[in-house]
Formats: structure tokens, C-alpha cells, sequence
């Protein structure tokens, strides 16, 4: 087992990320998943030491985590839209 992480496990955790994030019932949490999870990406991606590297797909995965029980939590309490969202 190699001690870094492959591009196409980052890749693959990256679209896990995005696709959660989407799940949010609440405009503003869907809208703040998303914009967090690409600036965090976007930070992270000139990281070259291997060490870190596999620190933030840590934490990274540790997010999907919170990111996936905090989506079966708005389902639970499930509000109206707001008027931004396009209602289809």
C-alpha cells in the first residue's frame, strides 16, 4: 500500500463531496457545502508533500461523514423554499 493518495482517489472524494453537498434541502447550507468544498479543493491542490496530502484526503473524508449525516438531519426538519430556489 502506497503512503500517498492517487489523483482518482482525490477526484473520486472530491465528486463524493459535491454530490452530498447538493443533497441539502436548505438553499443556504446547499449553496455554503458547495462553495466551501471547491475553495478547500482549490487550496489544496499545489499540496506536493505527501504527508499533508494524505492529512487533508483525511480530513476531507472526515467532512463527507459530517456532511452526510448533517443532510439526513435537514431532511428530518424539512422547511419550506425560499424564494430564490427555482421551483420546478
Amino acid at each position: 500500500m502506497s503512503s500517498g493518495v492517487t489523483k482518482s482517489q482525490i477526484l473520486s472524494l472530491y465528486k463524493q463531496l459535491m454530490r452530498e453537498s447538493q443533497k441539502f434541502p436548505n438553499y443556504n447550507f446547499r449553496s455554503y457545502a458547495l462553495r466551501r468544498v471547491r475553495d478547500a479543493f482549490k487550496e489544496a491542490k499545489n499540496v506536493t508533500d505527501p504527508k499533508l496530502a494524505v492529512k487533508e484526503f483525511n480530513y476531507a473524508k472526515e467532512n463527507l461523514d459530517i456532511i452526510k449525516r448533517q443532510v439526513l438531519i435537514g431532511e428530518m426538519y424539512r422547511t419550506e423554499k425560499l424564494v430564490i430556489e427555482n421551483v420546478r
